[in-house]
């Protein structure tokens, strides 16, 4: 089993990418989990959502504590939350910033790997929304899930337009993440 992590801000869309992360692994023949953790609910305030993927049945039910992937879709978390707290030693971050993973103050044994998922957002999408920007990311550095199985939950999620740029906005990410 596979247990992911996200941080984000409320409003950032952190639950909505656990729920389509789930949904495309669920695609891709792999049974799946997604839920929240929230503490004060109101738009900014820091929010986590669990992921879990397996090949066998999930009967876990706690949050996860020991992710073996952590996105981090708000680099100014890095400040306040211990995003790395837990994280396996062979595990890996992926933190949405301009910045490289050396110019991080992140302490972890983990790989960190980073991307502009703001920047790729504004350009594609036109909103500084990177929920499905950092799954594009997610999948083509972890190999996880596939892309397209994300851009079919996208598509189903935000018909239309919107989830045709949030589709080509996951695939500019997949793209420039690759594996490492």
């Amino acid at each position: 089993m596979k247990e992911i992590r996200i941080h984000g801000r409320g409003g950032q869309g952190s639950v909505t990418a656990a729920e389509l992360l789930a949904i495309a692994a669920f695609e891709d023949g792999r049974y799946s989990q997604a839920f929240p953790s929230f503490g004060v609910e109101r738009r900014g305030a820091p929010v986590m959502a669990f992921v879990r993927l397996s090949g066998h049945k999930i009967r876990l039910r706690s949050q996860v504590y020991e992710p073996d992937y952590v996105i981090v879709q708000d680099a100014t978390l890095i400040e306040s939350v211990d995003v790395a707290g837990g994280l396996k030693s062979d595990g890996m971050i992926i933190v949405n910033t301009e910045h490289d993973p050396e110019n991080l103050a992140l302490e972890t044994e983990a790989a960190v790997r980073t991307i502009d998922a703001t920047r790729i957002s504004l350009d594609l999408i036109g909103k500084p929304i990177m929920n499905t920007v950092m799954l594009g990311a997610f999948a083509g550095a972890s190999r996880e899930v596939a892309a397209e199985s994300i851009k079919h939950a996208v598509r189903d999620r935000f018909p239309g337009d919107v989830g045709e740029k949030n589709a080509l906005a996951v695939q500019r990410a997949y793209d420039m993440m690759g594996v490492s």
